[in-house]
């Protein structure tokens, strides 16, 4: 079969060429003219040429979405909502990977002007800094997801990650817990210092001292060391059910709260393969994002619901407002979650 062409299309519907382009790059036409050269199309099978198309308009109708890492499945989540979404409003989603490597950012900027996207959404990456920067040198409307900034002249879309944080804290303190400890993330991030201040500023609201504070930086290893240290004296020794009590006058912490689910799942392995403690008899933990996996039976992951899909909504709603117009505002839009409380915390009286 030969694949038909935009001639075809004229030809069939009875109309130059130039008005097959037109109708495909959303151009004014007579609504008349608009439906033959589609009936057209339709019965032809033709598929507008989108790079022709993008020469016509001087748009891709692609967003770059550049993310660091998908150890976090909220990404691997938050990548097909963007997808989805942006398939909605015509547009087609280019990923890109980022190193956080400070040297990546000017490959990573080429990148994203060779392959013309219309616009940008940086995602879980440290060098937002030097990116926004070049990106804002060159005209191209940018939105940071799930990543605060200092600079007043980018947009962002976070959730309200202090005020979400101290919900979990004052859960916490509410069903009993007087050891509370926190294993953070990376305080290079917003996230990680927003949600860590979120806690601070909920135990000292409340005059408790916190158990710890522990950073793992968002990786799982320095989680489960973060576990470890934590209750030292509660884990096995190797190959036997038998615990070491080098540190008898320490006490463990009766709950943790973990930075995100990714973290959290961690500590739950740790609890649960290397020590004799029960979760959540011995000791409550409580994660942040609430993932698909954070549901599943064998996890049942006490968690914070990070609003995926209406912060993937609000990204998209303000970089397309600056997509169609120079002259809009910054925006700043912090999204509210809510406490999702399963089987991994209980009341102390349980």
């Amino acid at each position: 079969m030969v694949r038909a062409t935009a001639a075809d299309v004229a030809r069939e519907a009875g109309v130059s060429q130039p008005t097959v382009s037109r109708v495909f790059s959303g151009a004014s036409v007579s609504e008349d003219k608009v439906k033959r050269v589609r009936n057209a199309a339709e019965k032809l099978d033709y598929r507008p040429n989108a790079l022709a198309r993008s020469l016509i308009t001087g748009r891709s109708r692609t967003i770059g979405l550049v993310v660091a890492y998908f150890e976090n499945p909220f990404y691997a989540e938050a990548l097909e909502q963007f997808s989805t979404e942006l398939k909605k409003r015509g547009y087609a989603l280019l990923l890109f990977l980022a190193t956080n490597d400070k040297e990546d950012a000017d490959s990573l900027v080429q990148d994203l002007i060779d392959r013309q996207v219309d616009g940008v959404v940086l995602a879980s990456i440290s060098l937002s800094g030097e990116l926004t920067q070049k990106l804002r040198q060159l005209h191209i409307p940018l939105v940071l997801f799930n990543r605060g900034t200092m600079d007043s002249s980018i947009s962002a879309v976070t959730s309200a990650n202090v005020d979400g944080a101290a919900q979990v804290t004052d859960y916490l303190l509410d069903t009993g817990h007087k050891r509370i400890a926190h294993i953070a993330g990376w305080s290079g991030s917003s996230t990680g210092r927003d949600r860590r201040l979120g806690f601070e500023t909920a135990m000292a609201a409340r005059a408790v001292t916190p158990h710890a504070i522990i950073e793992a930086n968002y990786f799982r290893e320095s989680a489960m060391q973060a576990c470890r240290a934590l209750v030292p004296g509660d884990i096995k020794q190797a190959g036997t059910n038998q615990t070491i009590n080098e540190n008898s006058d320490y006490e463990k912490p009766d709950a943790i709260f973990v930075g995100n689910d990714y973290m959290a799942f961690a500590v739950l392995d740790c609890l649960r393969s290397e020590t004799n403690l029960e979760v959540p008899e011995d000791i409550s933990v409580v994660g942040y994002d609430d993932v698909l996996m954070a549901a599943w039976p064998a996890i049942n992951l006490t968690t914070f619901r990070q609003p995926a899909r209406r912060m993937v909504d609000r990204t998209l709603d303000v970089l397309f407002e600056l997509i169609e117009s120079t002259d809009v505002d910054v925006q700043h839009h912090q999204i509210a979650g809510e406490l999702i409380v399963r089987g991994s915390s209980c009341d102390r009286s349980c």
